[in-house]
């Protein structure tokens, strides 16, 4: 079997960079788990949960609709306003 270090370095990196940004330690592992340790899709996922807070929806049904919708900010927005 391979070494896992070098992915657990990259994961370790990703999580630090999104730290960085200002997200909590919890929702960036939740994320890069939801999301197969993609960095890429764990930042979008975190960015809209963020913007969908501000504006006042429920954390876990923001959750839900953005794994439904595929990080699609118009069509979970949608979702979220329908509820």
């Amino acid at each position: 079997p391979g070494c896992l270090f070098p992915q657990f370095l990259s994961y370790l990196g990703a999580c630090d960079r999104l730290l960085k940004q200002g997200y909590e330690e919890g929702q960036v592992e939740e994320a890069m788990e939801m999301f197969q340790y993609s960095e890429k899709k764990a930042a979008e996922f975190l960015h809209l949960l963020a913007q969908f807070n501000d504006m006042g929806f429920q954390q876990n049904e923001i959750k839900e609709v953005l794994l439904l919708c595929g990080n699609q900010r118009e069509k979970a927005l949608e979702e979220l306003v329908m509820k």
